[in-house]
């Protein structure tokens, strides 16, 4: 059986991909760039190039494939459903999709696919600390409107969780919440983060525009951009309050932010 994994590269796919080679699996993975993929994946995973933002393009990656992993991120929203469309009429029949943040249409549409199904809601990733990590190395500072908590989930037990629904009976139709072990707030965040790095790291607050127009200039839309600094003034209760979903499924417990830190200390120390 072969899993094609969607974004293979990205924050959570490469870890999908990881657990599903751990596990002996065979796995397609599908990426834009297939050289600079073969230097970031485990050897024996067949790469293919494409992007499942163009559907109609990838009739060669979904030949002979049973399980598929999809990560709802941008612009996936209007092809997704035709994306769900393809892979069940080429003959998935299993499949895992990580949320965009809310139900929309291609979350929808696993949901409707006919086929087993398993939707993570991952709430905030660990590895959306490594944003800081410019101006820690260049001036010791991090720069955020709030300072509220957030029960962040390691990228790793992302994937992990997903292969296991992928490969294992008993996950279809399930929705998981998925946290960490412990609500932290930046400051707290940034406590951990000195420790590893051996160095002093302070918060500074910013308004709430400033952090908007910061996230803009990234790229980022206005409507995106006012959604993601909202969601950090106003957490929600599912974002904040530790859920077992990631122990229960796993049979161990959520990675830490302090193992987070530790693996990626070097990012945040001066060259």
């Amino acid at each position: 059986m072969t899993t094609l994994v969607t974004g293979a590269t990205g924050n959570t796919g490469r870890h999908v991909v990881a657990e599903l080679v751990r596990r002996g699996e065979r796995v397609r993975a599908l990426t834009r760039d297939p050289i600079a993929a073969a230097r970031r994946l485990p050897s024996g995973v067949e790469l293919v190039s494409g992007t499942h933002n163009e559907p109609d393009t990838l009739g060669a990656a979904l030949d002979g494939v049973d399980r598929l992993h999809v990560t709802v991120t941008s612009g996936l929203a209007e092809v997704g459903p035709d994306l769900v469309k393809r892979a069940v009429d080429a003959g998935v029949r299993r499949i895992t999709v990580v949320w965009g943040g809310a139900v929309g249409p291609v979350e929808q549409a696993v949901a409707a696919s006919g086929v087993e199904w398993t939707r993570l809601e991952p709430q905030e990733f660990m590895s959306n600390t490594l944003t800081w990590a410019g101006t820690i190395v260049a001036e010791g500072v991090v720069r955020e409107p709030y300072d509220f908590p957030s029960a962040l989930v390691h990228e790793a037990d992302i994937g992990a969780v997903a292969a296991v629904a992928l490969l294992d009976d008993g996950h279809s139709g399930q929705v998981y919440n998925l946290t960490g072990p412990a609500p932290l707030t930046p400051s707290e965040r940034i406590a951990i983060l000195s420790e590893v790095a051996g160095r002093d790291i302070v918060l500074e607050r910013i308004t709430h525009e400033q952090a908007v127009e910061r996230l803009m200039s990234t790229g980022v839309s206005r409507a995106d951009a006012d959604y993601v600094i909202g969601w950090y003034a106003a957490p929600t209760a599912d974002s904040t309050t530790v859920d077992p979903t990631v122990e229960r499924v796993l049979g161990r417990p959520a990675r830490t932010f302090e193992q987070w830190a530790a693996e990626h200390a070097a990012r945040f120390r001066p060259a």
